[in-house]
């Protein structure tokens, strides 16, 4: 924002997502105050488009409206030829390292479950678990104060409580008896 203050610019429209996002009701709100021979002033191109395509395009309706394109990350001016062709090639640029980073984590998630590992969160010991309920049950602690004294989350032992109570099922899942009694 400030980039953009210093740059002059007397109205500023801003999103709360990224580029990638197709709905930007910021971006909408700018695109019907523009008018011909004004100047759209962006902090870098990759905040705002999704692909090389999307730039492309999207710089192609500015052209057709009338309105200049400046790039303060990339000093991108659509007003002369040099600024047109570089704008091209950053968004070229911009939608390879975008697939890159993609395909570097998709590789890098394959490699882990390959070695056995998964994502998110280590689970919490059974055990720790098990000794949060049977001190919470037995003693006057609260429950933050045993969380605290084992080490566990309180989200978590609750969780780990009502499953107990729910017989020692997850969230969601359901129990079914079979109708002729055998189990």
């Amino acid at each position: 924002m400030d980039a953009l203050r210093e740059a002059g610019c007397e109205k500023i429209f801003t999103d709360r997502m990224t580029g990638s996002r197709l709905d930007r009701p910021g971006w909408e709100q700018m695109m019907t105050y523009l008018r011909p021979g004004d100047t759209l002033v962006v902090t870098e191109l990759s905040r705002m488009t999704r692909s090389l395509l999307d730039l492309l395009k999207t710089a192609k309706a500015l052209q057709q409206r009338e309105v200049e394109l400046v790039s303060l990350r990339e000093s991108i001016d659509t007003t002369t030829a040099t600024g047109r062709c570089f704008l091209s090639m950053m968004g070229a640029i911009h939608q390879m390292e975008r697939e890159l980073r993609a395909e570097r984590a998709a590789a890098g998630r394959a490699s882990a479950k390959a070695r056995g590992k998964t994502g998110g969160r280590p689970r919490t010991d059974a055990a720790k678990l098990e000794n949060a309920r049977i001190l919470y049950e037995n003693s006057e602690k609260t429950a933050a104060e045993v969380c605290k004294l084992v080490g566990v989350g309180r989200r978590t032992f609750f969780a780990y409580l009502a499953r107990q109570r729910d017989g020692g099922r997850t969230p969601g899942e359901t129990s079914f008896a079979d109708p002729a009694g055998r189990d």
